[in-house]
């Protein structure tokens, strides 16, 4: 007799259904634009921009090579530079901080609160001072900042607020989309994003003419007219294939945000089902915001965080960790004189949290295994411990 087969795995994102389920559309999008020969920017970026911008109830949109490239021009097009401070959460992934280093800049960190993992935005004003030019809320996992408090800390100081909404394309703040909630919102398009294409893309919205027009230059060396160059810009344009994929997809995103919601609450009721409510923390959606689910996002134990990480991983199940280390604490920021302890919070979310599998065509089975997995590695521990 045989033995039974291992269930299938699951994975953390699964884009290729997706694609699948819109090849036809894709491919002839794709075929388009090899056919028009207008391989990087061109109509089809130009009307992409026009239409997520409109998505996110903002004037402008210009496309860039990623999510990174975005935060990097938004900050060069606010005149963010040498010897100026940026407030920036230490809870974040990289390219938050780095995109400040990389202007000149220096990343000054605020901790986060430890129920949406965000900013915490009573931390934020003792961290100003007379060289801080902008603060960036991050809206991570797909859940926005607290931003009235945050946009009244910079009004008071005459700050910028530039969002980093690269997990939360499609979140809300009371009613209003991010993508208009602060001076320019920055965007990714990574094939795991709430709407992703097949490679890097990014975008910068905003409601400032004049900041759109030095955006579209930085991001083609600076250049306004062809061959003149006003700026020291960058090579940080938006390939037409992506743009193309993109607007392929975006008609589609209210569907698979609603799709991701539906998910999440699955995942609340299993982890009741299973009752491992006093285990594994659930994600927290705050009543005046629209969470996305970018992530769905648990904490457990810090003793058990990594070897459920791993019972997961032999299982099948697809896992990952946002964020092992805080900012603070990587190599390359020593540089900021921060120590380990200086953000408790954030530091206690590194040991905590582990990210469950979540895309927009997750099945009810497939997140019953996932639960179920976590259920039979307590049970296990606890005989262990008996």
């Amino acid at each position: 007799m045989k033995p039974d087969p291992a269930p299938p795995p699951v994975p953390l994102c699964d884009i290729q259904i997706q694609y699948r389920a819109q090849k036809d559309e894709i491919d002839a999008a794709v075929l388009r634009v090899l056919g028009s020969g207008q391989a990087i920017l061109g109509p089809e970026v130009a009307a992409f921009e026009k239409e997520a911008a409109a998505y996110c109830g903002a004037a402008y949109g210009v496309g860039c090579g990623s999510g990174t490239d975005a935060l990097v021009l938004a900050l060069h097009a606010l005149g963010v530079g040498p010897g100026d401070e940026v407030i920036v959460p230490p809870f974040t992934f990289f390219a938050t901080a780095s995109s400040v280093c990389r202007v000149g800049a220096r990343p000054v960190f605020a901790d986060i609160d430890p129920v949406t993992f965000n900013i915490d935005p009573a931390q934020i004003a003792a961290k100003i001072t007379n060289r801080t030019r902008a603060i960036i809320p991050v809206h991570l996992f797909g859940q926005c900042c607290d931003m009235d408090p945050i946009r009244r800390v910079a009004d008071d100081h005459r700050l910028y607020v530039v969002e980093d909404a690269a997990q939360s394309f499609g979140a809300e703040y009371r009613g209003v989309r991010c993508g208009s909630l602060g001076a320019v919102s920055c965007f990714s398009f990574y094939p795991t994003k709430n709407i992703g294409t097949l490679g890097d893309a990014g975008l910068v919205t905003t409601n400032d003419p004049a900041v759109a027009k030095k955006l579209q230059a930085l991001r083609v060396h600076g250049s306004e007219v062809k061959y003149y160059h006003k700026y020291l810009g960058y090579n940080m344009r938006l390939d037409a294939v992506h743009a193309a994929i993109l607007r392929v997809k975006l008609p589609n995103v209210p569907r698979w945000l609603g799709q991701r919601e539906v998910a999440a609450r699955r995942y609340d009721g299993l982890v009741e089902k299973y009752q491992l409510h006093g285990f594994m923390q659930r994600p927290t959606a705050r009543p005046d915001r629209r969470h996305v689910f970018n992530q769905y996002v648990v904490r457990v134990p810090p003793a058990h965080r990594d070897p459920l990480v791993k019972h997961l991983k032999e299982n099948g199940i697809g896992v990952e960790v946002y964020y092992p280390l805080a900012l603070h604490q990587q190599e390359c920021f020593r540089h900021l004189d921060y120590r380990t302890g200086d953000f408790p919070t954030s530091e206690e979310a590194t040991r905590t949290v582990l990210a469950l599998p979540i895309f927009p065509e997750i099945t009810e089975a497939q997140q019953d295994r996932v639960i179920g997995v976590c259920a039979a590695y307590l049970q296990q521990r606890l005989r262990l411990a008996a």
